[in-house]
């Protein structure tokens, strides 16, 4: 199984293009809120620098970790087109969430979308949680967002056989491409999803393929994080619904953004 998720592949380049990924409205949020607590910030599973980038041309000091190395070279290539102010407040590491030491502290850790629900057990969730305890200085904040699981997708059937289709999104050069994803398997014993997306396609000159990604998904229920944050040593601040900080349960079945203390 690819520890990077699929992201050690095709998916890397496409990334940043891909609609629903380009348009999450999270950076006001994550900006403000590295403002308010301040920084140095580590971000884990920074991937291309969708957040990190802004952050760092807001003012503020960031480290990008991932596992993912074609993910780190387009943010490479990414950063070399920024300007040494930018540079100077990043710097980008590939380490397994789960078991880096960076020998610093940071007032700030966040674990932006999803990318914590690609551990699968309770034993890497909690050396993960661990981790960025260590790396916390007290009083410093994680911010962790997670998706709230939808009881409707968990038990209609209808979600294991028809694919959801995205809008179509061009490539530079000209690749034409749609995206249609599905949840493959459901295990509710031990709440993993596997994902399915498949890329359709068209290249200029008129050639088609199809490119899959395919990764299992940890969903997680709101208490059930709470418990594992407090076994780690947090304590919950808020939970929210969106990235408007409107409060959990608000818009259904929406985001659940945690934001906790090191205790």
């Amino acid at each position: 199984m690819d520890p990077t998720g699929g992201y050690d592949s095709f998916v890397a380049e496409y990334y940043d293009h891909i609609p629903p990924y380009r348009e999450r409205p999270d950076l006001d949020f994550y900006i403000e809120m590295g403002r308010e607590i301040g920084d140095p910030i580590l971000e884990l599973g920074c991937g291309t620098g969708r957040i990190l980038i802004p952050l760092a041309r807001a003012g503020l000091e960031v480290v990008g970790l991932d596992l993912s190395q074609s993910m780190l070279g387009v943010c490479v290539e990414r950063l070399a087109r920024e300007g040494e102010a930018v540079h100077s407040r990043t710097h980008l590491i590939r380490a397994d969430m789960r078991s880096f030491d960076l020998g610093r502290s940071f007032r700030l850790v966040t674990v932006p979308f999803r990318a914590f629900q690609h551990l699968l057990e309770i034993e890497d969730q909690l050396a993960c949680l661990n981790r960025i305890h260590h790396h916390l200085l007290d009083g410093g904040a994680l911010i962790l967002d997670l998706f709230n699981p939808s009881l409707q997708r968990l038990t209609d059937d209808r979600y294991l056989s028809e694919y959801e289709v995205e809008p179509e999104f061009r490539m530079p050069g000209g690749r034409r491409i749609v995206r249609r994803h599905r949840n493959l398997k459901r295990d509710l014993r031990r709440q993993i999803l596997e994902v399915e997306i498949v890329h359709d396609v068209v290249h200029p000159e008129g050639g088609r393929e199809q490119l899959v990604q395919h990764f299992p998904l940890r969903y997680l229920f709101r208490f059930e994080v709470e418990h594992l944050l407090a076994r780690a040593g947090f304590a919950v601040e808020a939970v929210y619904a969106d990235f408007q900080r409107r409060p959990f349960g608000s818009s259904w079945p929406g985001e659940m953004i945690f934001v906790a203390r090191k205790a």
